[in-house]
């Protein structure tokens, strides 16, 4: 069996771990392929800062105002086929206590003999869109590096909840992989980013051999970059600064460029900006 199991556990957060609304498509994209129940559901007043997120107003069907909060929530497959089995954890990214927010979920994932954790991110970074979406998988797991060719990332600085729950996932014997993405930051209001949605969930299906259905990412992928690409070709200055980006990509892809080549400068360009797994606040 392989070394993330049968029932893995996929995490993504709205906010500061999702530029360009990547991961949180992902888990969008994913929940669309199949019926899911809750399994877990946190107390919001426990761990939201309500005048960071605040909760949200809306008419229910027989026109009553109702209040919705911001919540996190642990969800299982309601019929789960052949094969490893994707439960999601999903929600805001808490504002305070996430030490107990991560060992209240870790806690109900023994319970239920959860297997793996993968945990899906997105930054903003120096990239065309133009060119496949970068992905970093990587892993502190020395047997998932190990069976997947995985990165450990050198990554040192404040983090996000994402690698909270690694941490814990981990301290508690359950493995963990990380997965981030890439953003164009010069499309950061071009929101979702549905190519960049697209390549977490192929990297996904490559590190898990779950098939994920997601043909209607690919068109929308190939709109979006479309979109771009007109808001480009009306702006000289974009399109100069597009093609220094491509240029740089070109380079790091070339069989010249190494794979530790291109891990290290991933990790000095984590370090420079400040804005790495877990560092970038939007």
């Amino acid at each position: 069996m392989d070394v993330l199991g049968s029932r893995i556990v996929i995490v993504a957060f709205d906010g500061w771990n999702d530029a360009g609304e990547a991961a949180s498509g992902a888990i969008t994209a994913l929940r669309e392929t199949t019926d899911y129940d809750l399994v877990h559901s946190i107390d919001p007043e426990l761990y939201f800062d309500y005048q960071y997120t605040r909760p949200a107003t809306k008419m229910d069907a027989e026109g009553r105002r109702q209040l919705t909060w911001p919540e996190a929530g642990l969800w299982r497959p309601r019929d789960p086929g052949p094969g490893p089995e994707f439960w999601v954890l999903t929600g805001v990214e808490p504002a305070r206590t996430w030490q107990s927010f991560a060992s209240e979920f870790i806690d109900i994932a023994l319970r239920d003999d959860i297997t793996g954790f993968v945990t899906l991110g997105a930054m903003l970074s120096d990239v065309p869109h133009t060119r496949p979406i970068s992905i970093f998988a990587s892993s502190q797991n020395e047997q998932v590096r190990e069976a997947h060719g995985l990165e450990r990332s050198l990554y040192e600085g404040p983090v996000g909840i994402l690698s909270v729950i690694e941490h814990f996932a981990e301290s508690a014997g359950i493995p963990t992989a990380s997965l981030w993405a890439s953003v164009p930051h010069y499309v950061a209001s071009a929101t979702p980013s549905p190519k960049v949605t697209l390549a977490l969930l192929d990297r996904l299906e490559e590190l898990t051999g779950v098939d994920v259905p997601r043909d209607h990412l690919r068109t929308e992928a190939a709109a979006w970059e479309a979109s771009i690409d007109a808001a480009a070709a009306d702006d000289e200055d974009m399109t100069e600064y597009i093609q220094q980006l491509e240029r740089t990509r070109d380079t790091w892809d070339s069989p010249d460029a190494s794979g530790d080549a291109i891990a290290q400068a991933f990790e000095r360009y984590l370090k420079r900006r400040g804005d790495g797994p877990g560092d970038h606040k939007r």
